[in-house]
This record gives structure tokens, C-alpha cells and sequence, in this order.
């Protein structure tokens, strides 16, 4: 649970990507574009109806708007989009469709119903949109290196969920069947923009060129993802939700082991393994970052995957393969190799990792235990929170960060304690120095009242109350504490960024500072119309297509 380590994991099979596209293709869900009224520059409204069962009927509704490229900004204080959408349960009304294009442009300045289940926006990424549409409208195919640098045309800036500004709570979710799962409903939300975004480019371009404008090659409509920018304001719910992340890890750590632990690793196994190696090696090498330390780790990732090929063919192929592998690379290579391998080996078993995607979910709850003694909790907090006891507090290089709401959006940011105002407004997220103030209060209480417990405890110092409930809650789990002081001068909050984005299913990681990071999903996932197709589930660490093996496809017509 180290900031660093977790700040390195990949995409896995159970990943909410991964785990929504199993999903649709699975119980072969009925998606429609059902009203696509856009103008020749692509204006306009776009709805999507979504039957995932005879039962469950939901809507995606998207607004296109012309947006002037001074106003198109990455950063959650926009107020302005490219275009605008939300999930709906079931099919809205006429004067629900006209709240939704009051409010829906708003974002968070807008009110929506229960019935909205997901909100969101994204921009045009500027290198690619125009040059697609270009291309296409010429009759040509646009060059996949472009696509390879930044695998998206939108790229969203934020996808709300989960009760904000009157929308469903997660509760309502539980028991809707298809989007039961953490942030499944999100990312679906996600997939049907890559799917608009393909529909508008085709359509721009033959309004442009009637007779002579070319449809998107389906190889590089599927290469096409979703891009992301992701800041602050997602670093701290790990932090708040410590036993989602703890059943997020450790149902990762039990698909780990069932994949290490076999009695017979059969050759079909590591041929496979070997296949995704050298698909891993290329994914990596695509990926494009202006950030000086990514590039480094990622050449470097490349450089001891190369070397894992060699080690593969002087290493016996027996039944402690795996774990021997495991134990080399913890010993020999990076971390981001390490967590790459563990991706790559959980993709060999689905038969033993894929039924864990159910269990991502938790209803998370911090009870207090008033009967415990004052000693036990002392003890509690020395072996369950050795790690944050060793922090000296009293280092101004310990407490030089403060995290704190920003008045004008209401988001995470991170100001420098001796320099900047606002300390006073802190967020209660410094768990580490918390639980440092909780020992300390109860070693001086335990020298007056020895025999003293929890509950008399709590209320003589009730400030402290939601800091023992999370000890005696977490005391409980392995994984749910991230082992670091987000204080401290140190912190990189974008391992926090990059550790709940993998939970997401997100690649091409291209960190702008270390504050915030853009990324990639749904690159290389089955297109929509391929729903219900035979599925191999095979789209993980997609790499660029080669357009010269095949003829072309033939020219679009007007309809998209």
C-alpha cells in the first residue's frame, strides 16, 4: 500500500472497463442510436436507447454545441463543453428531454432528477478532430500514428454520478442489475461518447463530400478510445472510501494468487503469455508523454520486458513458473514492469479471475467499538499503524501540504502550508496525522485512567470519534490504508490519480504535472455494433493497426 506501488498498477481483467464489456456482450444488450439530428458541423442532439434487458430500458442523451477554442479548457472550472450527456433510466418524457437541454450544458450549475443516473462532458482533443475529419472528407483514411499519440477525439473532463446535484443515488443502482457494479453506469456512459464520436466525424465528413468523403476504417474506429483528465478532485476518495479500496485490492491480490498458484502450467499458458508480452512491449512503446519521468519509465518498462522474453526461455516451464517470475521481477525490475506482469498473468486464467468482478463492490461502514479498552486501541494503533506513527509531525517537511475545497467549483486542491492562506479549512483526510494525534491522546489518558475504555475515551475527547472508528473499522482489513503521509513534501497525489484510474480500466497513462494526468479508455474495445458478436475478450494493450495489409473500406454516404 505504498504510494509508489499502487502509483504503478495497469489495467486488469477486473477493471470496470473490462468488466461493462463482458457485461454487454454477455447479456447482448440492445443499443440504438434512435435520433441523430446533428447540422454539417456536427450541432446538435444525439440519443441512445439502451435495453440491457426486457425490463431495463435506459437513454443516453448528448448535445453537441459550438465551442470557441479559447473557452475549451481541460480544468474543472470550465464552464463550457464541446458537448454534454447523461444516462437516464428509461425513456424521458417531452418536458424531461427540455429540462435536459436547460441543465445539462450547466453541468454542475444545473439540477437534474432521480431518473439521471450520470452526468457528463468532454472536449474535442484539438490534434485529432479536425484532422480525422479531414482526412475523411478527402476520401482518405487519417494516419494511425495521430492516433497513437492521443488515442481519442473527446476527451472528458469529469463523469458525476452517485446522488450529486439530485441525481440517483448508488442505492438505486444496487438493485438495477446492469449497473450494480462500482462506476459501471460511468463508464458505459463513456463507451456511448466513443461510439457518438465516431457517428460525428463520419457525418461531418460526408456533409462535407457527399460523393467522396471515406467512413472511419473499423480497425481504427475500434483502436479509437475515450480520453481523460483527471486532477485532484479524484485523489482524495480514496482516502474516504478506505474499504472499497480495500476490497479493490485485495480481490486484485486473490486474482493474483489464483493466477500464480497452479499445479500444472500447461504450455498453451505460456505461448499466450508470450503473445501478450510482445503485444505488451509494443503497447508500451506507443505510448506518447511529454512528462520526463513517465518516458523514462516507460522506456524503461520496455527495456526489462525485453529482458523477461529472455529470461522465459532459460527459465524451466514448471509448475512454479509463475511465482519464480513474480520473485525475479520484485528482485530485478520496476515497478511498473512488476505490475505490468501481474495484468499480464491475470489474463491467462478468465476461468478463475472473471467471477471476482462481482465482488468489487462493499457498503462501507465505520462502527465504533465503545467496550474496547483504551489499552487495546494503544496496541491496535501500534501494530496496525506502525507505518504512520514513524512520521515526525513535527518536520515542517511533513506537514507542508494542506488539502482544502476550492470555494469556486467546490473540488480538491492542494495548497503549501507556510505559504499560502487557507489552512483553516483543511480536509479531514490526513489520516496519518490523525491517527499520530489519536496515540498521543490516548498514551496521556492511559497514565490517569489505565483501566479506561473507548467509550469513556470518546467522550471526553469527541474530535477524536471518527478517527477511532476508521482504526477499529480498518484494524479489520489488509489493504484499505495507503501507507503515506499526503502531507508530507514527498506526496506525488498522482500515484493516488493513477491508482483509482487502473481501477477504471485507464491506459496510456501521460501525467501532466503532479498534480493531474491524462489517459485513455476503451481504446481497442469492441465497436457497438459488434455487441452480441462472438467475444474473446482479447482488446487489452491495444496497438496501432496496420491499414496497408487490407483494401480500404468503401466511401460513406450521407447517413451516419
Amino acid at each position: 500500500m505504498r504510494m509508489e506501488r499502487i502509483g504503478a498498477f495497469h489495467q486488469t481483467r477486473i477493471s470496470f472497463v473490462r468488466t461493462i464489456m463482458r457485461r454487454m456482450m454477455r447479456e447482448e444488450w440492445q443499443i440504438e442510436c434512435t435520433h441523430f439530428d446533428l447540422d454539417a458541423q456536427g450541432f446538435g442532439e444525439c440519443i441512445y436507447s439502451v435495453r440491457t434487458s426486457p425490463a431495463h430500458l435506459y437513454t443516453l442523451v448528448l448535445f453537441s454545441q459550438f465551442l470557441d477554442d479559447d473557452r475549451r479548457s481541460d480544468r474543472v472550472i470550465a464552464d463550457a463543453w464541446d458537448v454534454a450527456f447523461a444516462l437516464v433510466e428509461g425513456a424521458p418524457n417531452a418536458k424531461e428531454l427540455a429540462d435536459l437541454r436547460l441543465n445539462l450544458p450547466k453541468q454542475e450549475a444545473g439540477r437534474y432528477s432521480a431518473k439521471v443516473l450520470v452526468i457528463s462532458r468532454a472536449n474535442k482533443s484539438v490534434r485529432n478532430f479536425g484532422y480525422f475529419v479531414d482526412s475523411l472528407a478527402q476520401g482518405l483514411q487519417p494516419d494511425p500514428i495521430v492516433l497513437a499519440k492521443a488515442g481519442y477525439l473527446y476527451r472528458t473532463t469529469a463523469v458525476y454520478g452517485n446522488g450529486k446535484f439530485g441525481m440517483a443515488d448508488y442505492a438505486k443502482l444496487l438493485h438495477s442489475g446492469a449497473f450494480a457494479l462500482p462506476f459501471s453506469a460511468q463508464m458505459f456512459t463513456v463507451y456511448l461518447l466513443r461510439d457518438f464520436s465516431i457517428r460525428q466525424i463520419n457525418h461531418i465528413a460526408a456533409r462535407r463530400n457527399p460523393s467522396g468523403a471515406a467512413k472511419l476504417d473499423e480497425r481504427l474506429a475500434r483502436y479509437l478510445g475515450v480520453g481523460n483528465a483527471t486532477g485532484l478532485g479524484m485523489a482524495p476518495f480514496l482516502i474516504r472510501h478506505p474499504k472499497l479500496l480495500d476490497r479493490w485490492i485485495h480481490m486484485r491480490e486473490i486474482a493474483l494468487a489464483r493466477a500464480i498458484y497452479q499445479r500444472e502450467i500447461e504450455p498453451e499458458r505460456v505461448a499466450r503469455f508470450k503473445k501478450l508480452l510482445a503485444r505488451a512491449m509494443h503497447h508500451v512503446g506507443e505510448i506518447y508523454s511529454e512528462d520526463a519521468r513517465q518516458k523514462i519509465n516507460n522506456a524503461q518498462m520496455q527495456l526489462e520486458l525485453a529482458q523477461l522474453a529472455g529470461w522465459l526461455e532459460t527459465t524451466p516451464h514448471d509448475a512454479a513458473l509463475w511465482q519464480w517470475l513474480m520473485d525475479h521481477a520484485a528482485k530485478e525490475w520496476s515497478l511498473e514492469t512488476q505490475e505490468m506482469i501481474s495484468s499480464l498473468l491475470l489474463e491467462l486464467y478468465p476461468e478463475l479471475i472473471n467471477e471476482l468482478e462481482e465482488q468489487m463492490g462493499v457498503v462501507e461502514t465505520h462502527e465504533l467499538i465503545p467496550q474496547m479498552r483504551l489499552t487495546e486501541l494503544k496496541q491496535l494503533i501500534e501494530e496496525r499503524y506502525a507505518w504512520a506513527l514513524a512520521i515526525d509531525f513535527d518536520d515542517p517537511c511533513q506537514t507542508h501540504f494542506f488539502w482544502y475545497y476550492s470555494a469556486e467549483k467546490e473540488e480538491p486542491r492542494l495548497g503549501i502550508r507556510a505559504t499560502e492562506p487557507g489552512a483553516e479549512k483543511e480536509m479531514p483526510i490526513a489520516i496519518a496525522r490523525d491517527v499520530r494525534g489519536c496515540y498521543d491522546a490516548v498514551c496521556a489518558t492511559l497514565q490517569s485512567h489505565p483501566e479506561e475504555r473507548v467509550i469513556e475515551f470518546a467522550f471526553r475527547q469527541p474530535s477524536l470519534r471518527g478517527t477511532i472508528r476508521r482504526i477499529q473499522s480498518m484494524a479489520q482489513t489488509e489493504y484499505g490504508e495507503i501507507r503515506a503521509n499526503i502531507l508530507g513534501k514527498e506526496c506525488l497525489p498522482i500515484h493516488l490519480l493513477r491508482c483509482k484510474l487502473s481501477f477504471f480500466g485507464a491506459s496510456k497513462f501521460d501525467p501532466k504535472s503532479a498534480l493531474w494526468v491524462r489517459i485513455t479508455l476503451f481504446q481497442g474495445a469492441p465497436l457497438l455494433h459488434e455487441i452480441g458478436q462472438p467475444f474473446a475478450d482479447d482488446w487489452f494493450l491495444p496497438t496501432m493497426p496496420d491499414l496497408d495489409t487490407t483494401p480500404l473500406p468503401e466511401t460513406a454516404g450521407l447517413a451516419p
